[in-house]
């Protein structure tokens, strides 16, 4: 079996916000994606579900320095163009008071679609998230790596937190995005399969019972993508701070190479029930990584910070062979500071107890997310 390329693309999702208001825009101006293509060279930069959105998507990148300057091309390109309407884009992956209710899905067959079977479900898809593609050209190896790499998906998670907030709301829980996203069938936690045979198999049910279209309809937190050898890792917020993006992008690419090589010395990550992995999933989205997560291995919570040293053992090789050493090493930046989340809590809080209202607070976390999201990115 010939080693995979290991080449990297990122798609991240973010919301379109009035600078004055600070709300959601009804609908992103009519001009702004052809603006934005032509200042991202050629990257995509598309339309999401609901008008409020926009995405973009790196180009195929061999490596995290390609990745680094894609990604801030496309985050610029965005912010120049929307500020030109009076207009900022947020990477966060919930808005602190927007109203669900009030949004217009975009007019594209696709979304017609998806609106009229999920009804309400995907009405209140007022969420954004980032996904990372790793090349993987074997179908077998991918499907392999699928069902190992299911185990990290809620320590990735953790470090990426960035909804605490539901219209005007704190939930509680540092990633509320997931509790929308799973009202949709076909999500969470892949199924396992003994081939790719077998995945190809279950798909071909599904679309010979005329439920899905196609494989793109299942939106697992990590699956093979069926436009691209590659697999895609979906489970995480979009990152606001561009550093935490890039540093959970190389950490995605490391452990895949990981449990590659692991496989090159007929070795494997032990794979454990479904439903310890999503008790894991759940303490992300409840905690991030303040409250530890369940070493399914030892059968007991294990402190974040020590889960994360040894994982940054298990990839040292790998981030060295991948030259990204020092970005996965920047997850101890991420602990030692907080995920978005935390900051978007800790601002409201400070704005609270410093005599604003709930929704000047609010408004003060959204100009918390413009700044964050241009950080580093614009001069």
């Amino acid at each position: 079996m010939n080693e995979p390329s290991f080449t990297i693309g990122v798609e991240e999702e973010y919301m379109l916000v009035d600078r004055e208001s600070r709300d959601l825009v009804a609908r992103m101006p009519n001009a702004m994606l052809e603006q934005c293509a032509l200042l991202a060279e050629g990257q995509q930069v598309t339309p999401e579900f609901l008008k409020s959105q926009i995405e973009v998507g790196t180009r195929v990148c061999t490596n995290m320095d390609e990745v680094r300057t894609a990604l801030t091309l496309l985050r610029r390109s965005v912010i120049d163009v929307a500020d030109r309407h009076g207009l900022a884009p947020i990477a966060a992956s919930t808005h602190p008071f927007a109203d669900w209710a009030v949004q217009q899905h975009t007019e594209r067959s696709r979304y017609d679609a998806l609106s009229e079977e999920l009804q309400a479900a995907a009405q209140r898809l007022l969420i954004c998230g980032m996904h990372v593609h790793v090349g993987i050209e074997d179908e077998e190896l991918r499907i392999d790596l699928l069902n190992q790499a299911s185990y990290f998906l809620p320590h990735l998670l953790a470090m990426s937190c960035s909804s605490p907030f539901w219209e005007g709301k704190d939930t509680g829980l540092k990633s509320y995005r997931l509790t929308v996203f799973d009202a949709l069938p076909r999500t969470g936690i892949p199924e396992r399969f003994a081939s790719y045979a077998e995945y190809q198999r279950l798909v071909k049910v599904m679309v010979e019972a005329g439920v899905i279209q196609d494989a793109t309809k299942v939106w697992w937190d990590i699956r093979p993508s069926a436009r691209y050898p590659t697999l895609e890792a979906r489970i995480m917020d979009v990152c606001t701070d561009i550093e935490d993006a890039l540093c959970l992008t190389a950490m995605i690419c490391c452990l895949l190479r990981m449990l590659y090589r692991l496989r090159q010395s007929n070795q494997r990550w032990r794979e454990y029930a479904p439903m310890l992995i999503g008790e894991n999933r759940w303490r992300a989205m409840r905690y991030s990584f303040d409250q530890g997560l369940i070493d399914l291995g030892r059968g007991r919570v294990i402190p974040f910070p020590q889960l994360l040293e040894e994982l940054l053992d298990l990839i040292r090789e790998d981030a060295k062979a991948l030259g990204c050493v020092g970005l996965v090493e920047h997850t101890r930046t991420i602990l030692a500071r907080g995920t978005s989340a935390h900051r978007q809590i800790e601002v409201r809080r400070k704005a609270l107890a410093d005599g604003a209202s709930k929704q000047e607070a609010h408004r003060t976390v959204v100009d918390h997310l413009i700044a964050e999201t241009a950080k580093g990115v614009v001069p």
